[in-house]
């Protein structure tokens, strides 16, 4: 069993890709990703599947990056700690950005 703690660290909002791309009634609607916020945390063994109230498409985004994580992947030339990456969902318009730390394997 691989235990992760992922944490959200960062909602964000690209307004001028929104401006030229989103269909004119979605754009008045549209802002920072409604179903996560910071510092929100989630407690999951890895292989389980996705934790309670994740966003189904973040997770999907972020999955491949979590189990090359937890199988031990060397991520360390990007990242000051070994057990944190950071990882985000690939949304253009409001793409939310995740700390994913091992707490145990």
């Amino acid at each position: 069993m691989i235990q992760c703690k992922i944490t959200v660290l960062k909602r964000t909002f690209n307004r001028d890709l929104v401006e030229q791309y989103v269909q004119e009634d979605r754009k008045k609607t549209l802002g920072l990703c409604e179903v996560f916020r910071e510092g929100q945390e989630f407690i999951t063994d890895v292989f389980t599947g996705i934790p309670q109230g994740f966003c189904p498409w973040a997770w999907d985004d972020i999955y491949k990056a979590l189990v090359g994580f937890a199988a031990d992947g060397n991520f360390g030339m990007w990242y000051q700690e070994k057990n944190t990456i950071i990882a985000c969902c690939t949304d253009g318009t409001r793409p939310v950005i995740f700390k994913i730390e091992k707490i145990s394997a």
